[in-house]
């Protein structure tokens, strides 16, 4: 197959269609149209299914993407390989909110220092979407909350948390669930994993919450807990540099909940230099 097929192809994957994908390569949309028919035409099977306008993906077209992504990765790799082996260009980093506050600045401007000519982007998000974005190849290697367990990843310890509860000032002692009041959660969409674990604290009570309020933001959700609103989840790391930690008061959780590893997960056998420059950062200690 040829590469510059497979990128026209991961181009309308991505961009969910001809037109869009066609404006993102900068070719007609005849083009576009004619090179993914003549890459059906060579496999012998159709990539999406085709609802007017709309375009889906076939079952075989689900199957070539996640192909095409790996061949195109090693491509690039390949080049840079053969080019300099130096680590350059850019480099997608996901990180979980938390971390990214509490534990990235020194070590993200460590590696700038070291590494000047890549460049970096920082996409912060909940473990399971940044986990989504990495097999995708949206992003190069994520920093989120273990365990994962996906053949197709490679995933290794970088940071250990310790997960708190955050109640408003006051609050008396929490040693089980039933004790907080209100049970109103302060948290952010699903997907988050710490997010689960509170909720999974909480089933082991028995105890449902009375609300959910999902909130964009730590700095809001403390806000919010401070003014009584409920409670949260949060590494003791990110409580030590908010201003407004003072005004609510931290509770442990039992010992089988609170310590949540930090994963560097990148896709496994991508192993470019960029990308093992950072991990040599972030696993630095």
């Amino acid at each position: 197959m040829d590469l510059d097929d497979l990128r026209i192809f991961r181009a309308v994957v991505r961009e969910g269609g001809i037109t869009r994908a066609a404006a993102r390569l900068n070719r007609v949309q005849s083009n576009v149209t004619t090179r993914i028919r003549q890459l059906e035409a060579h496999l012998g099977v159709p990539l999406f299914v085709r609802e007017g306008r709309r375009l889906s993906l076939a079952p075989a077209g689900a199957v070539l993407s996640d192909y095409a992504e790996r061949l195109l990765e090693l491509a690039d790799q390949a080049r840079a390989a053969v080019a300099d082996a130096a680590p350059r260009g850019r480099l997608r980093l996901g990180s979980m909110e938390s971390t990214a506050a509490a534990r990235l600045p020194t070590r993200l401007a460590a590696f700038h220092e070291r590494y000047p000519d890549v460049q970096l982007e920082l996409h912060t998000g909940a473990t399971a979407p940044l986990l989504a974005q990495l097999r995708a190849g949206e992003l190069d290697c994520v920093l989120v909350c273990g365990p994962v367990a996906d053949a197709r990843l490679c995933a290794e310890p970088a940071f250990m948390e310790t997960l708190a509860l955050i109640a408003p000032a006051g609050h008396p002692p929490i040693t089980r669930a039933r004790d907080v009041r209100p049970l109103t959660l302060l948290t952010f969409a699903p997907g988050c994993a710490y997010r689960h674990r509170l909720e999974q604290w909480l089933a082991s009570d028995g105890v449902l919450p009375e609300r959910v309020i999902e909130l964009a933001s730590y700095h809001a959700m403390l806000g919010c807990v401070a003014a009584g609103m409920g409670i949260a989840l949060a590494p003791l790391s990110l409580l030590d540099g908010m201003a407004a930690s003072h005004a609510v008061s931290v509770h442990p959780l039992p010992a089988e909940h609170a310590p949540a590893p930090t994963l560097l997960v990148r896709r496994a056998g991508v192993d470019s230099p960029t990308v093992m420059a950072l991990r040599e950062v972030m696993l630095a200690g």
